[in-house]
């Protein structure tokens, strides 16, 4: 017999203590947001960019700190552990609210779709065996490690976090002797292109609104969760510009665009293929790591919404053996195997970003609203630049979500 959540909420009550310091919150923000996505789209973007695709990671990091802003002052008003779903729902109405959760669901589910591609490219690139099956198997296996609750450790998320900036790292040090060589300002496919490669790499700083998630464990929070979620936004920023710096300089943007496993390649011009293959297999070490991560998460927000009626009450059903949402772990495992049958991992990946750039620009449009609903008195974190009660920073976060969400769009009409 199944156990349900309002049962085990009578059983588990505790309070979270303050102990994660602003060092802590930001290392463990840049273990958020550093991820597969740039394994996996560095190559498609840099056919949209072409020379300036450093350019299209500067401003999608702008834009993320926009809206990051956003998640942070809204994170001070609502409990730690709230949701876009509560604040929309506080801003506007549960119906506005539901469509908001519905799209977090499917950024999640198109998210591990689009990552499980990749992990499939860089297999193919690495040993040529089918890579669409072998996405399906990934996922189906990844499903059944969630189903069976064996926790994410620290020990494995920093190990896969080592291994994503090593490889980074290398990328960006082994292209130091090649910068130069071509011209980074050179705007090969005009701003359209580097607006629509602006919106395909912002799936790559996925991870900093769930920053504000460490609220109730921060000391003095009001202070170092803004300070941790900017500073961790830098931190991957320069990584990521200098990594496709590197990359454009090693491998011309044309050559990169063409390569399904690009960091891989870009390691072997200069080193050769044993480079390649460690390169490889660091990406399919970082892409199963996001996988597995993105269907623990979107089966978690989907039992959670269930749990508030919002969704079909079987999907918050808990397995009395393993204690984990079985149901809601078969949905999301199943629908995130449908669109790997897509194939396309650009279509996906703009698709998981319309997605998501919707959510961000209902998140900044309530705190707009909220600005006036809810007494001063009441509000900790205030975002900067404000005229009166406006928030200045949540409009350009709303501007720009809705302006690449558009391009987004763009992306999937020209594929």
């Amino acid at each position: 017999m199944a156990v349900h959540p309002k049962d085990i909420k009578k059983i588990v009550k505790y309070k979270l203590k303050r102990t994660l310091s602003l060092f802590e919150v930001t290392a463990s923000g840049i273990g958020l947001i550093l991820g597969a996505g740039i394994y996996a789209l560095l190559g498609i973007a840099s056919g949209y960019a072409g020379n300036s695709l450093w350019l299209s990671f500067l401003l999608a990091a702008v834009i993320a700190a926009f809206t990051g802003l956003s998640y942070a002052e809204l994170s001070s008003i609502f409990k730690g552990d709230s949701t876009e779903y509560e604040y929309t729902k506080k801003a506007f109405s549960k119906t506005i609210a539901w469509v908001i959760g519905m799209s977090i669901i499917f950024a999640g589910i198109l998210s591990g779709a689009t990552v499980a591609i990749g992990f499939s490219n860089y297999l193919n690139a690495l040993t040529g065996l089918p890579m669409i099956l072998f996405a399906i198997i990934l996922v189906a296996f990844l499903s059944l490690i969630n189903f069976a609750g064996i926790k994410l450790s620290t020990t494995v998320t920093i190990v896969a976090t080592f291994l994503e900036v090593f490889g980074l790292l290398a990328i960006i040090i082994l292209g130091i002797k090649y910068w130069g060589t071509v011209n980074l300002l050179e705007f090969n496919n005009g701003l359209k292109g580097v607006l629509q490669a602006t919106a395909l790499v912002f799936f790559a700083y996925m991870g900093f609104e769930s920053i504000v998630k460490l609220t109730e464990e921060t000391k003095h929070p009001k202070k170092n969760i803004p300070k941790a979620l900017l500073i961790s936004i830098i931190v991957t920023s320069v990584i990521y510009i200098l990594t496709a710096i590197s990359s454009i300089s090693i491998m011309g943007y044309e050559r990169l665009s063409l390569s399904n496993a690009p960091l891989a390649e870009t390691a072997s011009v200069p080193l050769g293929q044993v480079a390649f293959m460690v390169l490889a297999v660091i990406a399919l070490f970082s892409t199963m790591n996001t996988v597995l991560l993105s269907l623990v998460t979107t089966s978690r927000i989907t039992y959670g919404l269930a749990a508030e009626n919002a969704l079909p009450r079987k999907l918050s059903l808990i397995h009395p053996k393993t204690n984990t949402p079985g149901i809601s772990i078969l949905v999301i495992g199943i629908i995130t195997v449908v669109f790997i049958f897509l194939e396309n991992i650009e279509t996906v990946a703009n698709a998981a970003n319309i997605a998501i750039f919707l959510t961000f620009s209902f998140v900044n449009a309530s705190l707009l609203v909220l600005r006036y609903k809810i007494p001063q008195q009441t509000m900790g974190f205030r975002a900067p630049f404000n005229i009166g009660k406006f928030s200045i920073t949540s409009l350009l976060g709303l501007i720009f979500s809705i302006i690449l969400l558009i391009y987004s769009i763009i992306n999937i009409i020209s594929v």
